[in-house]
């Protein structure tokens, strides 16, 4: 199914988790000056359990070893696992100073993922600390660390996410690893490995940011530019490249305020920088590669009826897995070499999704969504396909606590090579997944 998405809605309230038409640079990044309090505390937790078969490795020279991707993550240790997946606290308000013309907004994480497991610095990781001005016409300010305009399951607040996992697109291409290498030295030394150097860029970048939303009869519409480290949230800034983002979007407002309200929305985004490796394409010497992403999508939520689709594309250093989908780090079965993580720095990926929800009752919403990624494709035999049809349902215990329960078929394959060959039988044996999430918010 390579065909480009059109695109269809996307979101969900900031109490309940259902709404779709949200305008998320407002929503994070200002305060009501009227009805804001100083500070507010806030937070929540989302404790789930995700499962697979665990099927091992068919082929390859980590053959009968534990498969990467059918294994849960951070941890890869399990192919069923209980986690806390997200424990996040927060305090927000206005009022700084001598008017409410400024606004913060704070947030720590505390759960077990790919933001307090790598990098070091203990299990409590900051997310966001950032200060919005409010004071020049139609230009909000806002400096700090902070989620960066771009793609709608990124932006959107987590704990209003209709599923438990992202699309593979958004996994892969847009939720950032930072690796001082591109996987392609050998051997058994443990520096092989090619672990993340600090934690996964969770869609925030430290930069400033200029923004503001304006209507037009029935219409809003909303802008931003942002100038960031590109670096993430947990990394010092390794060189003296800067990212670049741009955001618009428009949405027919239908009615209702806030994450509560509905309308259709189309939106598109751009982000484009450099990042540095140590070593590259087998030297070890400093190179500087670009990494450019943009997409555009939209979004509906009117009635029981919510949607979303979007189309990505990413341009330059494309996250690839691991070496033979083996466990980074693992040694393959002659003894001679260690898996290692992977990046491309000069290919390109490229992906869509379609989701659509419809609440059956008042509590219940059922959801489907369907996603495809076409990574690696500037090299035939580096090319891989991968499929996943996710079916869903969210029972609203009330306004603040919900539960979600997905099953994902998953299909991948590599389209350079015979259905027989060796890294066929390999995605052959990726499984289905299975999970369950409870999200409770205080």
């Amino acid at each position: 199914m390579k065909k480009l998405g059109t695109a269809v809605a996307m979101a969900a309230t900031i109490a309940s988790g259902s709404s779709q038409a949200a305008n998320w640079l407002m929503l994070q990044g200002t305060e009501d000056p009227g009805s804001a309090p100083r500070a507010k505390v806030w937070g929540f937790i989302q404790p789930e359990y995700q499962y697979t078969k665990g099927t091992e490795l068919r082929a390859g020279p980590w053959k009968g070893q534990d498969a990467v991707f059918n294994l849960i993550g951070p941890d890869l240790d399990s192919s069923n696992t209980f986690q806390l997946r997200r424990a996040r606290i927060g305090v927000r308000g206005t009022g700084f100073g001598l008017d409410s013309g400024v606004n913060y907004f704070i947030l720590a994480e505390m759960g077990n993922n790919a933001i307090t497991q790598f990098g070091g610095g203990g299990a409590v990781k900051l997310t966001d600390a950032s200060v919005t001005l409010n004071y020049i016409p139609h230009a909000r300010i806002r400096v700090g660390q902070f989620k960066y305009p771009g793609a709608e399951e990124g932006l959107q607040a987590i704990h209003v996410f209709n599923y438990v996992n992202f699309t593979n697109i958004t996994n892969q291409q847009l939720l950032e690893r930072f690796f001082d290498e591109d996987g392609s030295r050998s051997g058994l030394d443990k520096e092989v490995e090619n672990e993340p150097n600090g934690s996964i860029g969770a869609f925030r970048d430290i930069g400033i940011q200029v923004f503001d939303t304006f209507t037009t009869d029935k219409w809003e519409h909303s802008y931003a530019a942002m100038v960031g480290n590109g670096n993430g949230i947990d990394r010092s800034d390794n060189d003296s490249n800067k990212d670049y983002y741009l955001y618009w979007a428009s949405e027919l407002v239908f009615g209702g305020k806030k994450a509560r309200r509905q309308g259709w929305k189309l939106f598109a985004w751009y982000q484009d920088g450099k990042r540095t490796l140590d070593y590259a394409y087998g030297e070890a010497r400093k190179q500087e590669f670009d990494r450019t992403r943009w997409g555009l999508g939209t979004t509906y939520l009117k009635g029981k009826w919510r949607g979303a689709a979007e189309y990505i594309s990413a341009d330059g250093m494309i996250f690839n897995g691991t070496d033979g989908a083996a466990v980074p780090g693992a040694i393959n079965n002659a003894g001679t070499a260690r898996a290692s993580w992977n990046v491309l720095p000069d290919d390109k990926a490229w992906g869509w999704y379609l989701d659509l929800g419809y609440k059956v009752l008042p509590q219940l919403e059922l959801d489907v969504r369907y996603d495809y990624e076409d990574r690696g494709t500037e090299t035939d035999l580096g090319e891989r396909e991968l499929e996943t049809w996710t079916i869903g349902a969210q029972w609203f215990f009330n306004k603040k606590a919900r539960a979600i329960v997905n099953y994902e078929f998953r299909d991948f394959n590599a389209p350079g090579y015979k259905s027989s060959a060796p890294p066929n039988e390999i995605l052959d044996g990726v499984d289905d997944r299975f999970s369950v999430q409870l999200l409770a918010i205080f």
